[in-house]
């Protein structure tokens, strides 16, 4: 799974276990109220391992973005050079959102 749809589906299961958590201790159902738990922590997981997933693939934006940007210098390639640095700038920005 690529790392937005693991932070979707984690925040979903974040919530679904919340209500479950809060119906079971409503309904005084232990067992309800245990999975409801058992799904939040999990939800927090697979969040946390998206936003992990997100923050390596913008090092490697930012890495490839870099040797680019130097290639285009050293070629003097204006437009690779840019390429480069805009490529570096969103993998430093990926890596940004998903601290």
């Amino acid at each position: 799974m690529d790392g937005h749809k693991d932070k979707a589906h984690g925040k979903v299961d974040e919530l679904v276990g919340k209500v479950k958590r809060g119906a079971g201790d409503l309904l005084d159902n232990e067992q309800m109220e245990a999975e409801g738990h058992a799904q939040q922590a999990k939800g927090k997981t697979q969040y946390e391992a998206g936003k992990a997933t997100e923050r390596t693939a913008g090092k490697i934006d930012e890495v490839v973005g870099k040797v680019k940007k130097n290639v285009g210098d050293a070629l003097d390639d204006e437009s690779m050079e840019a390429r480069g640095n805009a490529e570096e700038l969103t993998g430093k920005a990926r890596q940004k959102a998903n601290r």
